[in-house]
């Protein structure tokens, strides 16, 4: 008796142990689990109705509807503030309030639904916004309008209402191609990592503006100049991790320029001019996004008319890329794609096609593998991915 006593403690033991390990590694796993919300603005003259929003889960990559967040016209390009607490998107409109402009609308994010509540809505200050974003401080908002290619800054009040403008540029002059650059055309504002520098890519004179930003009155200084190739016309920006090297992506000729940057007073030289297309394409497709993953290992491209991500290795001390792969993104038209912040996940909004797509992100190699099946939402035209603000 006292054997078999002795053996079912024994048993009793392993079980608890066993269920305490099992436990222990659920919360892990739970823990690693992080919840994000994705927001999609859309093109509304395409049957959408304005920015929708969804619950994407890191650990299995599921996106999980949450509906229409707001309705708003054309909310082409969007940007979440650093606390998670408002987002901001252009209207890419060439009429507001009855003037030759486009809009800037600040939202306040319910967290626990993904909803979207307007706060208010300005004129961007020029036709066709094209592209917004922060600065590094969350206290003043960038906003390039494409049509007549000027930029301006403004003030973010504390309750997240975009306020007067800081501040406002307007280039003049063309370039070589009589259609798509008979004039300037801002695309992209780029701040620089100490928040310093502001980069602006303009498509319609093939030059990128690097302006000095005083974070304190939201103005900007007199630019340094870059020229890029003639008819290249530049597009977007990113920063590799380190802040030494820029990527530039460059619609019409469909390449990526890498430059060395001087942080001290924001020159740029550039090391490597590269085709963002698959090696002997011969049809017709233009550049669109780039991303700089989060471990600073790997850039990707997108590439509209081949509908496809082009991934590069990056050299850590050259700042060079070398082609790793090229990826059909499952759709017609990838305007825009995102990275999540774990850096696990690609979704690609393809405009023309009407869906997101998921793409899980090796990692070690940076290579891309479909998961799971498309989204569906129309004319997709740019993913955010948000932290939510944690409820006080």
């Amino acid at each position: 008796m006292r054997t078999s006593f002795q053996a079912t403690m024994r048993l009793s033991r392993r079980l608890v142990l066993l269920f305490l390990a099992l436990a222990v590694a659920l919360s892990v796993h739970a823990a690693g689990a992080a919840k994000y919300l994705v927001y999609v603005g859309t093109y509304t003259n395409h049957g959408s109705k304005g920015i929708y929003a969804y619950r994407f889960d890191t650990e299995s990559g599921a996106l999980d509807s949450l509906g229409l967040a707001v309705e708003t016209p054309q909310p082409s390009f969007l940007a979440a503030s650093p606390s998670g607490r408002f987002l901001y998107s252009v209207n890419e409109l060439d009429q507001f309030d009855g003037k030759p402009s486009g809009g800037v609308s600040a939202f306040s994010i319910d967290s626990a639904t993904g909803r979207l509540t307007l706060l208010n809505q300005v004129s961007s200050l020029g036709p066709g916004p094209a592209y917004i974003t922060l600065d590094r401080t969350g206290r003043f908002v960038f906003v390039a309008n494409y049509t007549e290619g000027s930029v301006a800054v403004f003030r973010l009040s504390p309750d997240g209402n975009v306020g007067a403008s800081t501040a406002y540029v307007r280039h003049d002059g063309s370039s070589v191609n009589p259609e798509r650059q008979e004039g300037p055309h801002a695309h992209c504002v780029l701040l620089s990592p100490d928040n310093r520098f502001a980069l602006v890519a303009d498509l319609g004179l093939d030059q990128v503006f690097v302006y000095p930003f005083d974070a304190s009155r939201g103005t900007l200084g007199q630019p340094r100049i870059v020229k890029v190739a003639p008819g290249s016309g530049p597009r977007h920006l990113a920063f590799g991790a380190n802040g030494k090297f820029v990527y530039l992506i460059s619609e019409m000729r469909s390449t990526i320029t890498v430059y060395s940057y001087n942080s001290s007073d924001g020159a740029m030289h550039r090391v490597q001019t590269i085709s963002s297309l698959p090696p002997g394409f011969k049809g017709s497709s233009t550049a669109a996004e780039i991303v700089v993953h989060p471990s600073g290992k790997f850039l990707y491209a997108s590439n509209r008319g081949d509908d496809c991500i082009a991934g590069f290795a990056v050299d850590s001390t050259k700042g060079t890329l070398a082609p790793i792969e090229y990826v059909p993104t499952g759709g017609k038209t990838p305007r825009n794609f995102a990275v999540d912040p774990s850096g696990e996940w690609l979704l690609a909004a393809n405009q023309d096609s009407n869906n997101v797509v998921t793409f899980r992100i090796n990692r070690k190699t940076g290579r891309l593998t479909q998961a799971g099946a498309p989204i569906e939402v129309f004319s997709p035209a740019m993913v955010d991915f948000v932290q939510p603000a944690k409820e006080k």
